[in-house]
């Protein structure tokens, strides 16, 4: 497992394919700060929470200078799925192998009902426009989520 991010590490590339079974890649976002977030599964309550937060939240977080990216272990038919249950209008990355999620540090030992696994963190990273981490938050919750990443952003005011 990869060490954490932590701001000013230069964020590791990455082209993964979207929901549409497009090539999208970190470079494609250079020039902007971007939103990165990793989320364990599609069309679960709490990933599809967090993913209404951020859609919710899109237009002013893209006026204010912030792309989104959400980055998961499903295959392109569960994220194509996910997309429109829930009217998605950010990429969806498929991150099966989770090599993506490794050099992030979002894939690790996770801990629940007393038992250990191998999973994906929930982990938000902010990359800035050069392409270097301006922000990682690592274990974060679903709920209320967005709201907290705006206030460390310094969004709401």
């Amino acid at each position: 497992m990869a060490e954490r991010l932590t701001p000013g590490d230069v964020a590791p590339g990455f082209t993964l394919k979207d929901e549409a079974g497009k090539d999208v890649s970190l470079a494609d976002f250079q020039g902007r700060n971007t939103i990165v977030y990793f989320y364990p599964a599609a069309s679960t309550p709490g990933c599809a929470k967090e993913a209404c937060d951020f859609r919710d939240t899109l237009a002013s977080l893209q006026a204010a200078g912030y792309d989104v990216i959400g980055i998961s272990p499903d295959p392109v038919s569960a994220l194509t799925k996910f997309a429109q249950e829930e009217q998605l209008t950010f990429p969806l990355l498929s991150d099966e192998d989770h090599a993506v999620a490794d050099a992030y540090a979002a894939w690790g030992e996770k801990k629940n009902y007393g038992r250990t696994y191998m999973g994906l963190i929930r982990s938000t990273i902010v990359v800035d426009a050069e392409g270097r981490v301006a922000l990682a938050q690592y274990n974060v919750r679903a709920t209320g989520h967005v709201a907290k990443l705006r206030r460390d952003l310094k969004l709401d005011k």
